[in-house]
């Protein structure tokens, strides 16, 4: 049997046990691996390989088990090792040894910062046909110490997030094979690592494997040529190796497998070589963020640094200067690095929504591309949010105008000066300018002391609170909330479905609206046609409202009462006439209340005052909120979606429906504003307007 020229360095398993825990492999393992065996596996591997190609050996010491896995001693290329940083200290004993050794036998070894880790050739391996080094991070390496490898080794690094923590190393899940294939498991990576791993390898060339034979470390192969070593294979894919002309040799690892490791952990080639074409590149990108405000009371911190690694990134405290009293805001200066400029827009996007700024000293301009086609922006641009926007134009910034969600920021310059306003796509005209990337963006926060955000932020969900008693927690905050606006000359915008009407809430948002709370009504045809229904013939998609019962022939009532208003114009016409003498929509016309009415493809009639022409409506919608103080969402999904669209932070939300996932969508818009009740929406209004009738009754003392 010929042997490669291809050498490896493993190291006896004298002192291995396991002694700790740092991978979930550890857990339940401790002192449990039998050294007799992990020896006589060690042996058959060392056998096999040596069968294959040469093999040399670092000293075993004691104290530190894990260094017989040697993938993590460094990673080599050519004559060059970038050494390892191991993240827990347990294993960082193991780094003076595996240093002299490379010394000791002629590489030039780099050493990165001691608090930036990288786990070897654990976390980085080489494409085979040389080409590129594939890197892994997201639980020992960090994501910065990629360009040091394309740097110090002069190679294109491709960064891979892991996301399962039983694959905490790239080569536990990940296999770069001769001839450009690739052996791995894609449900360890994160959706822009697949598609990474999709662009670079050819279909034929990708060798997806399925969990089972992935939890045996399948992945965690030794490549010699056209054998691959590894622990243990399915049939089926020892047949798809051997369809593309692998030999595969299982060797029982099984001691091993107890501290998370297999037959490439056991190893690490150590004569990898150089292409002279290939030169360094790397796609990571950084850059610095500060952050101001009640940090860490708030909360505002750890989502913010949560957020960076949910969605890909990695990050470094670089200052974090600590308010010193209660009132004091804190502030913090944090180093975020991604492995695309892609993923670190979308990352910079959602931080700017949390206030986060760029330093005085990085800031930019925002870029700007035109619009070319009318209602079609650029392919890149900025998406805004419902947070108060600022944009930095000509180096100065400039307040966003019409602030909403899901808009594109159009530039437009006047005598007044530059203009910048959220547009929705459709009403965006050729020639204007669009901000596209993250650049020259950020939100204003204002901090707010912790008793403010304590009595004026809706925060009712108390812990150890029934679920009954915060109904009425919330029904007090908000019929305070109500009188306090109403007092004020403010403004309450009602999004209503028909199930206000149908729960019996009609008379209490009736009364609502003639006390003069509501100055503002948004809903579809059928709250308005079903509230009609009940003012003319007592009942609710043919129910009877008092008995609770359906109605001979009342299936048809809705359709009488469309056409009695139909018969009169409008509405208000109807009202006028006599023939609505009650209802939530009479106390609108009554009170001169507007009210904007969106229709929809599952209408009947509709009435005459129902906007068909869905853009119309919206923009009805839209100038009916304006000025808003709160908005009550009562019972309509669809229609309240969006009024949230529409309405910028700072606007009191409340969402009541029955249904708790409708709540929470509908609640959840990353502001402090919003609060969300899941309770029948007729019980809700009969307990506020009780609440508002104690509110303005006479204030009696008891005395005794």
């Amino acid at each position: 049997m010929t042997t490669s020229q291809i050498r490896f360095l493993m190291c006896a398993p004298e002192y291995y046990d396991v002694d700790y825990v740092i991978n979930p492999w550890m857990e339940g393992n401790i002192h449990k691996s039998s050294q007799e065996r992990a020896l006589q596996q060690w042996q058959k591997l060392h056998h096999v390989l040596k069968e294959h190609a040469i093999v040399d050996l670092v000293k075993p010491h004691q104290g530190v088990p894990d260094m017989v896995f040697t993938a993590n001693a460094g990673l080599v290329l050519g004559e060059n090792v970038v050494l390892s940083r191991f993240l827990h200290k347990e294993r960082q004993k193991e780094e003076p040894y595996f240093k002299a050794w490379f010394e000791e036998n002629g590489f030039t070894v780099y050493e990165l910062p001691k608090d930036l880790p990288f786990e070897g050739a654990g976390d980085a391996l080489l494409d085979r046909e040389g080409r590129w080094l594939w890197a892994g991070y997201g639980f020992r390496s960090e994501l910065d110490s990629h360009p040091f490898l394309a740097k110090w080794l002069d190679i294109e690094v491709l960064s891979l997030r892991l996301t399962d923590d039983r694959f905490y190393h790239l080569d536990t899940c990940f296999c770069p094979l001769a001839n450009g294939y690739l052996l791995y498991y894609p449900g360890a990576f994160d959706s822009y690592s697949n598609r990474l791993i999709e662009m670079r390898v050819a279909p034929e060339k990708r060798i997806a494997i399925e969990e089972a034979d992935a939890v045996n470390f399948a992945c965690n192969t030794v490549n010699v040529d056209n054998v691959v070593v590894m622990n243990k294979a399915s049939d089926e894919l020892k047949k798809r190796l051997a369809k593309v002309g692998f030999e595969v040799i299982e060797t029982p690892l099984t001691e091993f497998l107890k501290a998370g490791g297999a037959a490439k952990c056991l190893t690490l080639r150590v004569n990898e070589p150089v292409r002279e074409e290939v030169h360094a590149n790397t796609y990571v990108e950084s850059q610095v963020v500060r952050m101001e405000g009640h940090l860490l009371d708030s909360g505002l911190i750890n989502r913010a640094l949560d957020l960076i690694i949910d969605n890909g990134g990695s990050f470094k405290v670089m200052n974090f200067l600590l308010g010193e009293q209660r009132q004091s805001t804190s502030a913090a200066e944090v180093k975020v690095s991604a492995p695309s400029h892609e993923v670190m827009e979308s990352i910079v996007s959602h931080l700017i929504d949390l206030g986060a700024m760029n330093l005085p000293e990085d800031e930019r301009d925002a870029k700007l591309q035109p619009v070319i086609q009318n209602g079609v922006a650029p392919d890149d641009f900025y998406v805004s949010t419902i947070y108060p926007t600022e944009v930095r134009i000509n180096g100065k910034w400039v307040k966003v105008l019409s602030q909403r969600m899901d808009g594109a920021i159009a530039i437009t310059e006047t005598n007044q000066g530059t203009v910048a306003q959220c547009k929705i796509l459709r009403d965006l005209e050729a020639g204007e300018q669009v901000i596209v990337d993250v650049q020259g963006i950020r939100t204003i926060r204002n901090p707010e002391s912790r008793e403010k955000r304590n009595t004026e932020e809706f925060s009712f969900m108390s812990a150890g609170v029934s679920s009954e008693r915060r109904v009425e927690l919330i029904v007090e905050q908000v019929a305070w909330e109500l009188r306090k606006i109403r007092d004020a000359g403010g403004k309450v915008v009602v999004t209503a479905g028909p199930v206000v009407i149908h729960t019996g809430g009609g008379q209490h948002l009736s009364q609502l609206i003639r006390e003069g709370y509501v100055q503002a009504l948004l809903g579809g045809n059928a709250i308005a046609v079903h509230d009609i229904e009940q003012s003319m013939m007592g009942t609710s998609l043919g129910v009877d409202m008092k008995r609770g019962i359906s109605v001979r022939g009342g299936h048809r009532h809705h359709l009488k009462a469309i056409n009695w208003v139909r018969r009169h114009g409008s509405i208000a016409k109807a009202v006028q006439a006599g023939m609505i003498k009650k209802g939530v929509m009479y106390e609108c016309v009554r009170n001169h209340i507007p009210f904007a009415l969106a229709g929809s493809i599952r209408d009947d009639g509709p009435l005459p005052d129902t906007q068909m022409d869905l853009i119309k409506a919206q923009q009805e919608y839209a100038e009916l909120l304006k000025g808003a103080d709160m908005i009550l969402m009562l019972s309509t999904m669809l229609h309240s979606i969006g009024v949230g669209n529409m309405t910028p932070a700072g606007v009191k939300m409340v969402c009541v429906d029955i249904n708790p996932a409708v709540v929470t969508k509908l609640s959840d818009r990353g502001s402090v504003e919003s609060v969300g009740v899941v309770t029948d929406v007729g019980l809700f209004l009969s307990l506020l307007v009780q609440q508002l009738d104690k509110l303005t009754s006479p204030y009696t003392a008891e005395v005794g």
